[in-house]
């Protein structure tokens, strides 16, 4: 176990969705390590959420006891020299890349963003992480995230680490596979303690306006239709991001023991392990937008079939994650949409 006190922990995405809440509960949960979050700042979607995040950070060190318990620098992984220098800077002991070019349908029509952040940027790291352990400061832990759209079109529920996952359906599950074979080529190479972690669509507040439950609430308020996906048949394990977040603070603390080849290196599944309908989904949605007042009666629905890279459902086996770490998601569906309504009320009314 890796005790976090006076450890520098690198953040990267630090200005994105779960980068950003997994940084304000390090800042609050552990005040003797300094937290250093980096991130490009991108106009994937509007940086406003981004730079409310950010806020959000500063408030949380400000009530801290150390007000240096956090630093922001603006840059991206993929910029080798930038990366470079913020090792040697800082010399870090726990790396958690959450960097990336997150998104399904975008990596059909922009396909560049992908190899450039989650290829070449997550070399980088691995690079950087390399460069270290001959120094005095070795880099102890590199974490870092891959996705659930790597099981593809899987037939065999719930999905398991243990299930091949050699037929990815999008390019941007194909970078995140390969994510996971750089870490282990440069976790038995170099001994560079790695793990992944599989998400299971994330959401909550500040959440990113690409993902269904956030465009859904847009088109909702205005009064447009949502368009639902293979005509509603479909299923998501919907995973509350405080509930990512104390996974990843979980598994931070422990180094993988090695494997049979001698790579110290494991992969998770952090998932709800309870996926819904689609259709359900959007009904508990609108419950809670009318709750909060933000609607006043359900949206009208405009059913479409399926769409390139999309998968029918997915479902997360997280038996390994519960028996090393006695941890697996609990929020209900219910419970974060509605923390989600309150957010958005909130936010968007002022």
């Amino acid at each position: 176990m890796i005790d976090f006190s006076k450890k520098t922990l690198l953040i990267t995405g630090a200005a994105g969705f779960i980068g950003s809440f997994l940084s304000k509960r390090l800042i609050e949960e552990f005040p003797t390590a300094k937290v250093i979050g980096i991130d490009s700042i991108t106009d994937y979607y509007d940086i406003r959420l981004k730079e409310e995040r950010l806020k959000m950070l500063d408030s949380a060190a400000a009530c801290a006891a150390d007000k240096n318990s956090f630093t922001f620098i603006k840059g991206d992984i993929a910029d080798k020299v930038f990366l470079d220098r913020i090792f040697e800077q800082y010399k870090p002991s726990i790396v958690v890349n959450l960097a990336a070019q997150a998104g399904v349908r975008y990596s059909i029509t922009n396909p560049e963003s992908y190899i450039h952040s989650n290829i070449i940027g997550f070399y980088n790291i691995l690079e950087a992480c390399r460069s270290t352990m001959e120094s005095a400061n070795p880099v102890k832990h590199l974490v870092y995230a891959s996705s659930s759209s790597v099981y593809g079109s899987n037939k065999k529920v719930p999905y398991s680490t243990e299930d091949k996952v050699d037929n990815p359906v999008s390019l941007y599950a194909a970078t995140k596979k390969s994510n996971e074979l750089f870490a282990h080529a440069y976790s038995k190479l170099y001994k560079i303690p790695s793990t992944g972690l599989r998400f299971f669509t994330v959401y909550g507040p500040l959440g990113r306006p690409d993902m269904a439950y956030f465009k859904f609430t847009n088109k909702l308020v205005k009064g447009e239709p949502i368009q639902i996906y293979n005509m509603g048949d479909m299923y998501r394990d919907f995973t509350f991001v405080d509930d990512i977040v104390t996974g990843i603070i979980n598994v931070m603390q422990k180094i993988p023991a090695e494997t049979e080849d001698g790579a110290p290196y494991k992969v998770y599944n952090i998932g709800n392990n309870h996926p819904e309908s689609l259709m359900s989904f959007v009904n508990i949605l609108e419950k809670c937008l009318m709750q909060e007042g933000i609607i006043s009666e359900p949206g009208k629905k405009e059913l479409l079939p399926m769409q390139p890279g999309d998968v029918y459902q997915t479902y997360a086996d997280v038996t390994e994650l519960e028996k090393d770490f006695g941890f697996k998601p609990s929020t209900t569906l219910e419970q974060g949409l509605s923390a989600f309504a309150k957010w958005y009320k909130t936010y968007y009314n002022r």
